[in-house]
């Protein structure tokens, strides 16, 4: 699967989830990260912890082509370097104040983010479009289960009832971000269906991770 461990890819938000000028976090299974773009429109993975007093970048501030903790605005570029101060406006940040970064691919309205280095790029998922995404509390095999599908080699689930449709999975900490996709020429009426099967989906697979628990 495409996001399991080292050396693969993370589908870690839609596009459409990052605008230009702001920040979310997001998760691999390298640890937090603070997901970025810029008022020009690049996207970037830094880590997720100002190196200055520890405060989480993904709770700061997009300005420009930066990333500034929200603590005391030390501010960050696309390749990780500090380029600004405030305290100390007229110094030039030494080239040791970085966070470190990894390396993003757009696709089909998909954010991957790399977790180290892959051997190849992400999967080209152009059949299929993003029309939402959702916090499962389950893991992928209660997910699979639910589906009555596993995930195949892109990381997708393609539930047998509704073939048109596609579940692209993300594993985080506690939960699994499960990204909806279906075909591009779908209804408006099939959209529907497709976004109550999600939900549905999600009913099944939380009450078979309760079970298993127990």
């Amino acid at each position: 699967m495409p996001f399991d461990g080292a050396g693969s890819w993370a589908p870690v938000a839609l596009s459409s989830d990052l605008p230009p000028g702001t920040v979310i976090p997001a998760w691999t299974s390298a640890g937090s990260i603070a997901l970025w773009r810029s008022q020009s429109g690049r996207a970037t993975a830094s880590s997720d912890r100002c190196p200055h007093r520890g405060m989480r970048l993904s709770h700061g501030f997009v300005r420009g082509e930066a990333l500034s903790c929200i603590y005391h605005g030390w501010s960050y570029s696309p390749s990780g370097g500090c380029i600004r101060i405030p305290a100390h406006p007229d110094l030039v940040p030494p080239e040791t104040i970085r966070v470190a970064v990894q390396q993003v691919e757009e696709s089909g309205g998909i954010l991957w983010v790399a977790v180290e280095q892959p051997a190849k790029q992400p999967p080209q998922l152009d059949a299929l479009v993003p029309l939402r995404s959702l916090t499962v509390e389950a893991d992928v095999r209660a997910i699979e289960d639910a589906a009555g599908a596993e995930v195949d080699a892109n990381g997708l689930i393609r539930p047998p009832e509704f073939p048109w449709i596609g579940l692209l999975l993300a594993p985080q900490e506690r939960h699994t971000l499960v990204h909806l996709l279906i075909e591009p020429d779908r209804s408006p009426a099939e959209r529907l269906t497709a976004s109550r099967f999600a939900e549905s989906l999600r009913r099944r697979a939380e009450e078979r991770q309760r079970e298993s628990a127990e």
